[in-house]
């Protein structure tokens, strides 16, 4: 199996959201390996296209992007938990975003250094809470960025304008060197909402986050998996586990090397679809931990070995399946090689 990956897409999408972000600058959301497509080719091609800011969840995660990526350019969303997570982020010099008062206590016992600093502004999950605004321990701390994260910018809800209201009280508060609210989704929102720095995600990898950015992103991934046996059925064959789907015809039929331990989940069943050459290749029965059936009756010249490409436009996945769009590559394995143009 490949992934295919195509960095022209992705370094446009960033181009795209970072003018839709006006006087702001894009960063990037890189956590998760890239969302499932490679946190060190996705950042080098980041990089490459103008991005200076870069997000990660974990520690663990930060090696990876420190072989393309300046130290300082790369921000640890969770912050640090102990003090050899201080230790690291003082030597390497990557910025930890505090989420609370024990972590800038850690901080500032380690030494402390520039930092981010995340506030919650109504979403509940992670960030200093109002009453810790007064505290002490925020005075002298080199804030870089202040940051909070929208709960629901994908809807039109009043909840966007609650949030957009509380981190404009915030600003008056906190002194940090720049500010940061939208995400993906908070882009399409327009200028109130971008502040110093947005912090694109899921758009950058090719998904609509509103649709207003339709027209603006890319298909970024692409699975591809290859033929590893044809056969033909006569009428009243039985295909797969359980039977689900039975032959009414004599049809030409390929196994594919993918499956649901390699994300390509069994909701697939029924609705699937794969590529060759410009033509359709729809799944028969249910999809098998590493194995798909597909309907090559419309590809007389396909061949065992050769490469179909999944059906996997994010949104239009999504509407399908059920699962989000990020959930759609975010479960892609690691079987699959991440290559491409």
């Amino acid at each position: 199996m490949r992934l295919q990956i195509d960095s022209d897409a992705l370094a446009g999408n960033w181009r795209a959201l970072d003018k839709l972000s006006g006087q702001a600058v894009a960063g990037a959301a890189v956590k998760a390996d890239a969302y499932g497509l490679g946190s060190e080719r996705v950042s080098a091609t980041l990089l490459a296209a103008g991005c200076r800011d870069f997000f990660v969840a974990h520690w663990s995660e930060v090696p990876a992007l420190l072989r393309h990526v300046p130290a300082e350019a790369i921000a640890v969303l969770h912050g640090p938990n102990n003090a050899q997570e201080v230790r690291f982020a003082r030597e390497t010099g990557v910025r930890p975003v505090l989420n609370s008062l024990h972590q800038i206590g850690l901080w500032r016992n380690g030494g402390g250094g520039p930092c981010h600093v995340m506030v919650d502004t109504g979403m509940n999950r992670l960030g200093l809470e109002k009453a810790d605004l007064s505290s002490e321990l925020l005075s002298g701390l080199q804030i870089d960025i202040c940051m909070s994260h929208l709960a629901s910018a994908d809807e039109d809800t009043s909840q966007n304008d609650e949030q957009l209201a509380a981190f404009a009280q915030l600003r008056s508060v906190i002194a940090a060197r720049r500010y940061s609210l939208a995400n993906s989704a908070g882009i399409a929102l327009g200028g109130a909402f971008h502040a110093d720095v947005t912090r694109p995600g899921i758009a950058l990898y090719g998904g609509i986050a509103r649709a207003e950015l339709a027209g603006h992103i890319r298909q970024v991934a692409r699975p591809e998996a290859a033929v590893l046996q044809i056969r033909t059925l006569q009428a009243g064959d039985k295909v797969g586990y359980n039977a689900l789907f039975q032959a009414d015809r004599e049809m030409r039929v390929g196994t594919l090397a993918i499956g649901y331990a390699d994300g390509f989940l069994r909701c697939w069943t029924g609705r699937g679809c794969f590529h060759w050459n410009g033509r359709r290749a729809p799944t028969l029965g249910r999809i098998s931990m590493d194995l798909t059936i597909v309907d090559l009756s419309d590809l007389p010249d396909c061949r065992e070995g050769d490469w179909l490409s999944a059906a996997y436009d994010l949104p239009s996945s999504a509407r399908s399946t059920g699962l989000s769009q990020y959930e759609l590559l975010t479960l892609l394995g690691r079987r699959f090689s991440r290559g491409g143009a």
